[in-house]
C-alpha cells in the first residue's frame, strides 16, 4: 500500500515533465540488463530511461566493461523507455540511481523535492532536430514552425521543451505549432515517412536511420557543445546518474564506488573508437547493422563528459529553458537553488 501510494505520488509530481527525449529502448517496462560480476560489496538499483539509448551508453558499458564489479559494487541495472518513468520509479523507492535527463532536478526542486546528479555523462542534449526531407525548403529554422506538426516523445517531454524553445528564440511562439507525441525509434520513423508529422526531435541511432533511408535532413544538430551553444545559448548538460540528495548523504562509500565506476568508463570512452565501443555493447542495440551503430555512436561522443563533472554554465541554460515553457518553473527562478541540483564531490575524488 505504501509503495502503491508513493509511486501514485510520484506520477503526479512528473505529469508536467514527461518523458526524457530519446529513443525507445527495446526492452520492456522495468526489465533488467544481464547481471554483471556479483563482487563482495553493496547493492544498488539503478533505473535507465532505455538501456539501448546512445545518449545512456554508460550506463551498459560500465557494466560490460567489468568497472561496477572493480569499483566493488554490485549494480542492477533496469530498464524504462522514457526517463521520467526512472524517476517515478527512484521517487518511489524502487531503485537507488536513475539514469535520465538532468532537467529532472530542477523541475523536482520547483516541487520541493531534492535530487542531485551524481555523475554527469553528457554537457549536450544528444537530441537532433529532423525536418522531413519533403518539407525541408520550406523549414528553415525555428521561425518556420508556424502552422506545423511537429514530433515529440511525448507531450510535456523534454523533446517538447526544447522545441519550443527553438521556436521562441526564433521569433516565434510556442503556440504555433502542434506537438505531436510519436515516441521515438520505428515509431517516429514511420511518423516522418507518413506525413503524420512535418519536423520532429530524436536521437541516435533513430537519427541515423532517418539520415540512412532518406527520410530527413537535420535542422538543428544538439549533439555536440558547439551545436548546444548555438542553438540554446550554452551548454545543455542531460544524460546523467542522479539520486535522492537524502540517500547520498547517508550512503556517500557507495556513491563514491558509483563514481569511480563511470568516471572510469567515461574516460574510457574519450580513448577508444566508436568502433571500439561498439564492439563493447550487446549485439542486439545495432539494430540497423554494426556499421550504422558504430557512426550512431561516433556522431554522439561529443556530448559525453570524459570526467563526469558537471559544466559550470549548463545548469543555468537549463534553467533558462525550462522557466520559458515550464508552469513549475516558470516565476521561480529566483527561489531555485542549482548548486542543490548537482555534486562534484563524488567525481572529483574519482578523477584524483
Amino acid at each position: 500500500m505504501r509503495r502503491s501510494a508513493a509511486a501514485a505520488l510520484a506520477a503526479v509530481l512528473l505529469l508536467p515533465l514527461a518523458a526524457c527525449a530519446n529513443d525507445a529502448a527495446t526492452a520492456g517496462h522495468g526489465a533488467a540488463a544481464p547481471a554483471g560480476q556479483q563482487v563482495d560489496g553493496p547493492k544498488v538499483k539503478i533505473m535507465v530511461g532505455g538501456l539501448d539509448k546512445v545518449i545512456y551508453l554508460p550506463a551498459v558499458l560500465t557494466q560490460r566493461l567489468g568497472y561496477f564489479a572493480e569499483a566493488g559494487v554490485n549494480v542492477e541495472l533496469l530498464t524504462e523507455p522514457a526517463g521520467v518513468n526512472a524517476t517515478t520509479a527512484l521517487l518511489a523507492g524502487d531503485v537507488q540511481g536513475a539514469v535520465g535527463f538532468y532537467d529532472h532536478t530542477i523541475d523536482l526542486q520547483a516541487k520541493g523535492k531534492h535530487v542531485e546528479s551524481v555523475v554527469q555523462f553528457a554537457q549536450a542534449p544528444g537530441e537532433v532536430e529532423l525536418v522531413s526531407t519533403k518539407q525541408a525548403d520550406a523549414i528553415k529554422s525555428g521561425a518556420d514552425f508556424k502552422g506545423r506538426k511537429l514530433g515529440v516523445t511525448g507531450l510535456g517531454s523534454s523533446t517538447e521543451f526544447l522545441t519550443k524553445y527553438l521556436a521562441v528564440k526564433n521569433g516565434g511562439s510556442a503556440a504555433d505549432f502542434s506537438p505531436i507525441a510519436v515516441g521515438a525509434g520505428q515509431t517516429f520513423v514511420a511518423a516522418l515517412q507518413q506525413g503524420s508529422i512535418d519536423a520532429g526531435m530524436t536521437t541516435d541511432p533513430t537519427v541515423a536511420t532517418v539520415l540512412d533511408k532518406g527520410l530527413g535532413k537535420i535542422l538543428y544538430d544538439l549533439r555536440t557543445p558547439e551545436g548546444s551553444r548555438q542553438a540554446l545559448g550554452g551548454l545543455y548538460p542531460s544524460s546523467s546518474l542522479y539520486m535522492n540528495t537524502e540517500w547520498v548523504e547517508k550512503n556517500k562509500e557507495t556513491t563514491q564506488k558509483l563514481a569511480n565506476a563511470f568516471v572510469k568508463t567515461l574516460k574510457w570512452m574519450s580513448t577508444h573508437s566508436p568502433e571500439e565501443i561498439a564492439a563493447k555493447m550487446p549485439a542486439d542495440y545495432a539494430q540497423g547493422g554494426a556499421e550504422q551503430y558504430a557512426a550512431a555512436i561516433k556522431s554522439t561522443l561529443p556530448m559525453f563528459t570524459t570526467d563526469g563533472v558537471m559544466p559550470a554554465d549548463g545548469p543555468r541554460t537549463v534553467l533558462a529553458v525550462l522557466a520559458a515553457f515550464h508552469p513549475e518553473v516558470k516565476g521561480k527562478e529566483g527561489t531555485i537553488d542549482l548548486s542543490r541540483t548537482y555534486t562534484t564531490e563524488f567525481v572529483d575524488k574519482a578523477a584524483g
